[in-house]
């Protein structure tokens, strides 16, 4: 996936989920969208930089888009919560991901189960059973290189793992997908510690059949400047 053209500044305070402050190289200070109304713990750092894009339309309030934050470390975060699907998207069309590469059909965002959800994708190929793909988008960071998810309780994350589960119990394929957005992330771990319910769903899940994928986002910088990201990676 290639960014739209991005520009940057050092982070002063992101605050009401959806908005923050940044300081560019010119000194002036703007006020940006946030697409990110979770905890970003580790994302949103005072002085780290932020790299953002551009609207021109002119009915937004604020044009100016949050996409990464670089930190003061040198790992990019992807932290716009869009990017998470699009980026799965782009890698099952070009068939990067080699567990899932001989579906032929992708759709996303498809209704199912019986809590009222909505698949992030169904994939369908002839001859063998649908698979029901659900996206998490992952950046949080421990200090040992592990990356966990979730970064705070999730009940709907928690739904979503019982729906999985019914699919896998009904003949489908089932599959959980952490999309890994931080490029300092080694290693994938649930966080029992943040959301005990959602760890112990998750392991019951996976003893009924729900099968689990990790791949990790490389950005594709020009001169220092990211200009795009992929996940291509896989992570353990």
């Amino acid at each position: 996936m290639q960014f739209p053209e991005l520009s940057h500044g050092i982070l002063l305070r992101r605050y009401k989920r959806f908005l923050a402050d940044i300081q560019l190289e010119n000194g002036k200070q703007i006020t940006i969208h946030c697409p990110n109304t979770g905890a970003m713990t580790g994302c949103a750092t005072v002085g780290d930089r932020v790299w953002f894009s551009t609207s021109d339309n002119p009915k937004r309030k604020y044009a100016h888009t949050w996409e990464l934050t670089e930190t003061q470390t040198g790992n990019f975060i992807c932290v716009n919560t869009q990017r998470a699907n699009q980026l799965v998207q782009e890698a099952l069309e070009n068939h990067w991901i080699s567990e899932l590469s001989e579906y032929q059909t992708i759709l996303p965002e498809q209704k199912y189960g019986e809590e009222n959800s909505r698949i992030d994708f169904l994939l369908k190929n002839d001859g063998q059973p649908d698979c029901f793909v659900e996206v998490k988008s992952t950046t949080l960071l421990t200090k040992n290189g592990i990356g966990m998810f979730p970064d705070a309780k999730t009940e709907r994350g928690q739904k979503h793992l019982r729906e999985l589960t019914t699919m896998a119990q009904n003949g489908h394929q089932a599959l959980i997908f952490f999309a890994v957005l931080h490029t300092g992330i080694q290693q994938f771990e649930v966080a029992k510690q943040i959301d005990p319910q959602y760890a112990e769903l998750f392991e019951q899940a996976i003893q009924k059949g729900v099968k689990v994928l990790c791949y990790k986002a490389e950005v594709e910088c020009v001169q220092k400047t990211p200009i795009g990201v992929h996940l291509r990676r896989k992570v353990t």
